[in-house]
Order: C-alpha cells, then sequence, then structure tokens
C-alpha cells in the first residue's frame, strides 16, 4: 500500500492540517493529546480537552510533542493507530 511518512517533529501539521485530522478523526478529539510528562509539567488539565476540538488544534499547533502518535488517515477518516493492531482494521 502507498503511503506518505510525515516526521510531526521536523514537519509538524499546520493549523488546517490539524483541523482536517480533527474533522475525520474516529476516536475522542482529547485522545490527540499526549498527557505525558510534558503534558503534566505545562500544567495543564486534560479536561480542558475533552469534547473541544478548538482546544485541541490550538495546543497542538503550538506543541507538537504533545501530538498521539501515530496518527494515520486514509482519506477523509482519521485515527489514532494505538494499539496498532487498530492501523490494519483502518486501512483495510
Amino acid at each position: 500500500m502507498e503511503h506518505d511518512v510525515v516526521l510531526y517533529m521536523k514537519e509538524p501539521p499546520d493549523e488546517a492540517t490539524l483541523k482536517k485530522i480533527v474533522a475525520g478523526l474516529e476516536d475522542p478529539v482529547e485522545d490527540l493529546v499526549r498527557k505525558d510528562s510534558k503534558f503534566k509539567k505545562m500544567e495543564l488539565n486534560p479536561d480542558d480537552y475533552v469534547d473541544n476540538p478548538e482546544a485541541v488544534v490550538e495546543l497542538l499547533t503550538q506543541q507538537k510533542a504533545l501530538l498521539q502518535r501515530p496518527v494515520v488517515v486514509k482519506g477523509k477518516k482519521a485515527i489514532i493507530g494505538r494499539p496498532k493492531a487498530r492501523i490494519a482494521e483502518f486501512l483495510s
């Protein structure tokens, strides 16, 4: 299967791309944000991103390292590829 790999730290998605991903995301939008040590260090509140696509896009535009990955996009639909088994199912 042909595919493009985007190295999000070298080529972070811009606001328009993030909006397209969010619009087609089959997962809860808040799952697109990594709630890791950086998230905690920034003292962010996970509840601020629940059902809030605008806040998710704004945060990820400013903090590309918080983008959950892998994100798999097929046409207008997108998923977070965790666990990895979801990817094969989504692409078939």
